[in-house]
Formats: structure tokens, C-alpha cells, sequence
């Protein structure tokens, strides 16, 4: 009997997850270890912010959908590992065994200095969304100063929700601000996509700071590079991402930021026995951003090849999708879409998001054993 372990209850192994409880994988004891029970789906997280979705609408819970597919589930967080020996180290002090090991753990903003203590990281989500009552509860008792540093799509789409709820709640004097330290939003987007999403915080009044890299987080306040002092109440981190550092410092070849280094089919590059998948990992000779769509894809070919790896057959490749479509909500149903160089909105964006998103959630509830 193979033991494989799954860490992580990201967007790959979800799908994993369920893809084993249609075809379980012969002779193969599966277990799943992740920090929560409920994994929050990324694409819906701006729509809870602004109030569009509840709770259970944007989470899996993934004991219910490890007990459908006959898998143990365990809430816990890896913390070391040991490849040669094939042992997991974990939060509480266990350890766990196993033949084949598949990371999929996210990754973390990076930080600046004073940012671990004085601001919010986006991830993990469910901090995020506690803090997220904690503002809405100060903002209703007196006016707050809300700045989210990032100028990419996750730090745009979480002011624009955010800016959505406190209108709707008639808490309009709490400001908003968005910190980039880039002269545009958007980078990796078209130029269209940007200049939409500007005038979109301008309508909203959500003053935007170009070209302003933070160089330190103090308690009420951002440190500019240019000397400027920004006043916050709260500090919102949404910029690129970093890796955990455990899986190198547990010997996996990683690239030089310290994500987990996996050939084409999503196997290590240094250690047969570990597979990765989404942001944690890195595709050699590949740059991918490190976004949920990617992880989606890659859910299928993980677990086609965790069956093929704990049989000892070969592995099936992963082939990237050459463009991605990115779907931007700005808080109020209505929505931005880019295709390559295209970009265009409306509220008609908005549904097309939000059936994709209901559809990729009503998935894992169908497949889920009655409660």
C-alpha cells in the first residue's frame, strides 16, 4: 500500500481531491494535511469583501470533500521536511510518512520591515477575513484610513469590493488609498485593462500613489522611499508573492526565490518522490505568473500523475495554457476582462465571472457525500 500525502488544501489539490473520490486510486492510502477545513476559492474573495457572496459560497470544505472521496483529512501545518527519509514535520510536533508527497501551499506576500507586525497580509485569506470584520467594526464606530499596497489585480479588486461595502453600509468618510510602487496598474496586463481600472478608483475616489515603493510599515502610518509619510489605519499587503521556506531549507531544488522547482509533469526537479503544484511551485524553463488559474489547470494532470507515480508508470506532461483569461471585478458587479492585448468591461463581465465562479464551486459540492 503507497501512503501518499497531500499538503496543502490549495486550488490543485482540491481537484485531486475530488478526482480520487470518481476513480480512487488502487492500493494508495491518501491523506490530506491543511492549516484549515474550508480552502477559500481566490476568484470569489473580492465578491465576499464587497458582499456578494457568503461565507460557504466561496469556501470548499475539505473534510466533507476528503469523506466523499475516501481520503483522511487532517488539520495541521507542515513546518520541515525530510525527502531522503520521506517524513513530514508538522506544527504540532508529528510526524508524518510517506512514499509520495505533493505540495500545494500557496505562498506568502513579500514584506517589508514593520509589515509582519503592522499590516494585513492577503494571505492566508482566513486572517485576511478576520481582519476584514475587525476595519468594518472600527470603520462603523469612526472614519478610517484603509491603504492596500499593490497595484496588481488582487490589490485593485480588494479596494474596489472594500470601497463597495463601506458605500453600501453609508460609511463614506473611511478613505481608501492603493500604494504601488510601478507607474501604472497592472503591469502584466494590457494598458487598457489599466487606464479602466484607474478611472475606476478615481469614480471611486480611491486616491492611488504611483511609483511609491513602501520601505517600512509603522503602527498608523507607511514609510515611502521618497521620505513621504502615509497616514493608515490599517495597512492592507497584496504584492508579489514569496515562498515559504521550509521545502528548501528541507534540501527540494528550488529557483532563486525559493519556489519548489518541478519539471513538466509537476514533479521536483531534485526528489522523484515530491510533486508541487501552484504558487509554491515553479516550472523550470517556464515563467508563469502565480495566479489561481494556473493551479486549476494543473489539478487534472497532478492527480492523473500522482495515480501513474504511485504505480510506477510515466507521467503525463503539463502543458500551460498560452494565455490566460483574467476576469477583474471592481466591487459592484461590474467587471473587467483581458484576453491577450484586449480588455473590456461591463456588467454583463460581471455574470460571465460570477457563472464561471458559481460553476467551479458547484463542483466540489456535487461530488460531495450528503452531510
Amino acid at each position: 500500500m503507497k501512503r501518499l500525502l497531500l499538503v496543502g488544501g490549495g486550488h490543485s489539490h482540491v481537484e485531486v481531491v475530488r478526482r480520487f473520490g470518481i476513480v480512487p486510486p488502487p492500493g494508495t492510502e491518501v491523506t490530506l494535511i491543511s492549516s484549515e477545513r474550508h480552502m477559500p476559492y481566490s476568484g470569489m474573495l473580492p465578491g465576499h469583501i464587497a458582499g456578494h457572496y457568503g461565507f460557504h459560497d466561496m469556501h470548499v470544505d475539505l473534510e466533507r470533500l476528503c469523506r466523499f472521496a475516501g481520503i483522511r483529512f487532517t488539520v495541521n501545518e507542515a513546518t520541515g521536511l525530510d525527502p531522503i527519509r520521506r517524513l513530514l514535520h508538522c506544527r504540532d510536533g508529528g510526524v508524518a510518512a510517506f512514499d509520495i508527497l505533493s505540495l500545494d501551499i500557496g505562498s506568502t506576500p513579500d514584506v517589508v520591515p514593520g509589515a509582519a507586525t503592522y499590516a494585513i497580509s492577503v494571505k492566508p485569506v482566513p486572517r485576511l477575513l478576520q481582519a476584514w470584520e475587525r476595519i468594518l467594526l472600527a470603520a462603523r464606530q469612526t472614519p478610517q484610513s484603509i491603504v492596500i499596497v499593490g497595484g496588481g489585480a488582487g490589490g485593485v479588486e480588494l479596494a474596489l469590493a472594500m470601497e463597495h461595502r463601506l458605500r453600501n453600509e453609508r460609511l463614506r468618510e473611511t478613505t481608501l488609498a492603493v500604494v504601488t510602487d510601478h507607474q501604472t496598474l497592472l503591469p502584466q496586463h494590457p494598458p487598457a485593462a489599466a487606464r479602466l481600472l484607474e478611472r475606476c478608483l478615481e469614480h471611486r475616489a480611491i486616491a492611488l500613489h504611483r511609483g511609491s515603493r513602501v520601505e517600512a510599515v509603522e503602527d498608523g502610518a507607511l514609510l515611502l522611499q521618497n521620505g513621504r509619510r502615509l497616514a493608515a489605519s490599517w495597512v492592507v499587503w497584496a504584492t508579489s508573492a514569496s515562498a515559504q521556506p521550509w521545502p528548501a531549507s528541507g534540501g527540494l531544488e528550488t529557483d532563486a526565490r525559493g519556489f519548489v522547482m518541478v519539471d513538466d509533469t509537476l514533479r521536483s526537479t531534485s526528489h522523484p518522490c515530491v510533486f508541487a503544484s501552484g504558487d509554491c511551485a515553479h516550472v523550470a524553463h517556464r515563467s508563469l505568473p502565480k495566479s489561481g488559474v494556473y493551479a486549476v489547470r494543473q489539478g487534472p494532470v497532478l492527480a492523473e500523475n500522482l495515480k501513474r507515480a504511485a504505480r510506477g508508470a510515466g507521467l503525463e506532461r503539463y502543458h500551460p495554457q498560452r494565455r490566460a483569461l483574467a476576469l477583474i471585478s471592481t466591487g459592484d458587479r461590474h467587471a473587467v476582462a483581458t484576453w491577450g492585448r484586449l480588455a473590456f468591461s461591463g456588467q454583463w463581465v460581471w455574470r460571465w465571472k460570477d457563472r464561471i465562479d458559481r460553476r467551479f464551486m458547484a463542483a466540489f459540492r456535487s461530488g460531495e457525500s450528503p452531510a
